[in-house]
């Protein structure tokens, strides 16, 4: 009489396995750390805020309609 075959154990890829972990801000996280940018990002940053602040630019409904006609988006 035969041994019964065990069935191989299926392993599932579509599963994500990733650890999971509790990613925090330190105390010393500052979004205004001007440290780390390099001083012509700050430059054109600063340029954006003041231009966002007069009403120049275009609103983001503006820019979704323009893209939706461009490229066809429904």
């Amino acid at each position: 009489m035969d041994a019964p075959k065990k069935k191989p154990n299926k392993i599932n890829f579509d599963l994500a396995q990733e650890p999971t972990t509790d990613y925090e801000k330190g105390t010393d996280f500052s979004i205004d750390n001007e440290e780390e940018m390099h001083p012509i990002l700050v430059q054109l940053l600063e340029k954006a805020l003041k231009e966002s602040e007069q009403g120049l630019g275009r609103s983001h409904e503006e820019v979704w309609a323009e893209m939706k006609a461009k490229y066809n988006f429904k």
